[in-house]
């Protein structure tokens, strides 16, 4: 049976609609759904931890199918339809695949998160610097489940989380691994992609963005304007540091139990989907900065991840800061991060791919 072939129940079809918009790191959309029935389906997770080296061990792709679940049982909710989950513990972790059952429940209502699925994006661009007000806050504290807490970087720490993700986004424009990530999932001279990043949703303005196409092609020329041109400069300012003092906080969501198995981060993905469907629910927009938190593992467990001399160094030294910023155990222990704050959501943005290309034929994987 083709993937053409394959016919949806009304209401399981609207509730993927909704799901396959759950966020997922450079819209790489780790998940392919397997319909068994009008109640059933098996969700086919796999990450990129073998050529993107932001993908550490896969965890952000698990966050990314946390995410998922989440939405899709938000998106459940609205058909009085409970979601009940069971991830298969004989697949490999590079390949979490899990089983989804959806059980009426008459007396279910409506989660009101449901509205804020579709626009929910990714803002990177300058936000207000209007600080967030209590009921604000309180709102988006009280949505995260039990065992997650949110740290607020406001104030004097908002701008030295500004200064830690220039600092950041210059180890990200000088490694050669990081360069052919950013190669491939870049859609140039595109307002909108489907299953990339459109360059027009970058944060750059339109001279800076038309030079990174051109310099991007062949990393010599990327490490010849890094080497003599101060070639990260323009890119770190207009897409790190300003946007990084031109938004209302950066914040840092905590686990009270550091996350170490596949299950612990597919739980903070869940965690976090609902922290960002909050936010847009309150009108605020939200950019994840994880790679700092990225980094910083691969310093604490001496894990390797450039060839280029120096690159560890760097990224230990961020590492400092970010436990400087907010003490070691919660650095340690942090799931996610970003900058939030009111303003217009962004104009350009990823999409996602249609739901007949995420669906694959019962018994094919």
């Amino acid at each position: 049976m083709s993937k053409m072939e394959l016919h949806l129940d009304a209401t399981l079809e609207q509730i993927l609609e909704l799901a396959r918009w759950a966020p997922s790191g450079d819209n790489t959309q780790p998940w392919r759904f397997e319909v068994l029935d009008e109640r059933h389906l098996v969700i086919h997770g796999h990450d990129t931890r073998d050529h993107c080296v932001y993908d550490l061990d896969g965890h952000p792709s698990q966050m990314s199918i946390g995410a998922l679940l989440e939405t899709m049982a938000i998106a459940a909710s609205t058909f009085q339809l409970s979601m009940h989950s069971m991830r298969h513990h004989d697949t490999p972790d590079n390949r979490p695949t899990l089983s989804i059952e959806f059980v009426p429940a008459p007396a279910m209502e409506a989660d009101p998160l449901a509205d804020a699925i579709l626009p929910r994006s990714v803002q990177r661009r300058a936000l207000s610097r209007r600080p967030l007000t209590a009921s604000e806050k309180n709102a988006l504290s009280s949505t995260l489940p039990d065992g997650y807490r949110v740290l607020w970087l406001e104030g004097s720490q908002r701008g030295a989380a500004a200064r830690l993700m220039f600092r950041n986004a210059k180890l990200r424009l000088t490694m050669p691994e990081a360069h052919r990530v950013h190669k491939s999932v870049i859609e140039w001279n595109a307002r909108f992609s489907a299953d990339r990043m459109p360059d027009q949703a970058l944060g750059a303005d339109a001279m800076t963005t038309k030079l990174m196409r051109w310099v991007m092609q062949d990393w010599r020329r990327v490490h010849f304007f890094n080497t003599w041109l101060a070639g990260t400069l323009a890119p770190r300012l207009q897409m790190d540091l300003i946007p990084g003092l031109a938004c209302a906080a950066h914040f840092v969501l905590v686990a009270e139990r550091r996350a170490q198995r596949v299950d612990d981060y597919i739980a903070a993905g869940r965690a976090m989907q609902r922290f960002w469907l909050t936010a847009t629910a309150q009108g605020l927009q939200l950019q994840p900065e994880m790679t700092p938190l990225i980094f910083s593992r691969y310093v604490r467990e001496e894990r390797v991840f450039s060839s280029t001399p120096g690159m560890q160094e760097r990224a230990a030294a961020l590492s400092k800061q970010g436990a400087a910023l907010v003490g070691q155990q919660d650095w340690e222990s942090a799931v996610f991060m970003g900058r939030i704050g009111a303003g217009e959501p962004a104009t350009s943005r990823s999409l996602r791919r249609p739901l007949r290309e995420l669906l694959v034929p019962t018994g094919s994987q």
